[in-house]
């Protein structure tokens, strides 16, 4: 996995150029990446949203196209359109922005339904349709959605299937006083993203992924990740758990999470610490229990607490 480490390693330290103070959220991009899932950004305005995207774009060296999302959206504003052409007289298809590597969708849930419902193929299938004819989208393939978790006027919610079909949740958060600080210097002159350089190659990551397939995780640690989603399956307080598609994301993003740290081996820690952002957007809270002030985070934490890991020795790993 040294490969693997080696490559997330560049990354980050590279993004951190622009993206200060934000490391564990840069690697989990990575982890992302690494298992070719896509990532759904939830803050507040001005906390690097899109420059987290440009700067993963840039230092992967592969296409970068940003799609702003606005109810008079349309879906083939993102997928693309046939137009005419007189001189053949043939269907041109025009490619939309969708035909690229790392796409950001700035305030997703601006778009209507059904333009929203346009990137569910792609996302899910890394495919687009238009007039009956499929093309296959490029690889790496990452959808960097954000959506602003205050303002609702005039937005729509996406669909618990869209929902479903991000590998994980993640926010920014404010930076501390030192960091914003520093923020400031690093402000001064030209923005850094202008001077960021490609420091790997994005064209790596297909092999890479199968390379995460290699991480070994335990039958103890197979299981513990299994009742951690039927945990959110029958918890009184949560109306909707985990899917199927969850279970297989929390396994996933353990082997690409233990990768990034030069492991071959997934710990239970792992799993610990990804649950909350691969699971969380999966969960519904009941609205009886939401009026209790209870939330999907604090469930999940008491679901990790009582939840145990099964008694007896994990198989031994290589390295342990």
């Amino acid at each position: 996995m040294q490969a693997i480490e080696h490559f997330a390693r560049q990354l980050a330290d590279n993004v951190e150029q622009v993206i200060i103070g934000k490391r564990p959220v840069i690697e989990l991009v990575t982890v992302a990446l690494l298992c070719e899932g896509h990532v759904l950004l939830e803050d507040v305005p001005g906390l690097g949203k899109t420059m987290l995207a440009r700067s993963m774009a840039a230092s992967l060296g592969v296409g970068f196209k940003r799609l702003q999302c606005t109810p008079d959206l349309l879906p083939n504003d993102v997928t693309g359109v046939s137009v005419y052409n007189q001189q053949s007289r043939e269907f041109t298809f025009i490619p939309g922005p969708a035909f690229t590597n790392v796409l950001l969708a700035d305030e997703i849930n601006r778009a209507t339904p059904r333009t929203q419902s346009a990137l569910l193929e792609c996302m899910g299938e890394r495919q687009i349709t238009v007039d009956g004819v499929t093309r296959p989208l490029q690889r790496p393939f990452l959808v960097l959605a954000t959506q602003n978790p205050i303002e609702y006027e005039g937005t729509f919610p996406l669909p618990e299937a869209q929902l479903d079909r991000f590998l994980m949740k993640l926010s920014l958060g404010y930076l501390d006083e030192a960091t914003e600080s520093q923020m400031l210097l690093n402000l001064g002159q030209e923005h850094p993203i202008e001077r960021l350089q490609q420091v790997v190659n994005g064209r790596d990551l297909p092999d890479l992924a199968r390379q995460v397939w290699e991480v070994h995780v335990d039958d103890t640690v197979r299981r513990y990740i299994v009742r951690l989603v039927f945990a959110t399956r029958s918890h009184p307080d949560l109306l909707l758990g985990a899917s199927p598609r969850g279970s297989h994301a929390l396994y996933r993003s353990s082997q690409a999470y233990a990768a990034i740290h030069g492991r071959e081996y997934v710990l239970p820690d792992d799993v610990k610490d990804l649950a909350p952002t691969v699971l969380a957007h999966r969960c519904i809270v009941h609205p009886e229990s939401a009026l209790r002030g209870v939330t999907i985070h604090k469930t999940l934490a008491r679901i990790l607490e009582a939840t145990p890991l099964e008694i007896g020795e994990l198989a031994k790993s290589p390295g342990t």
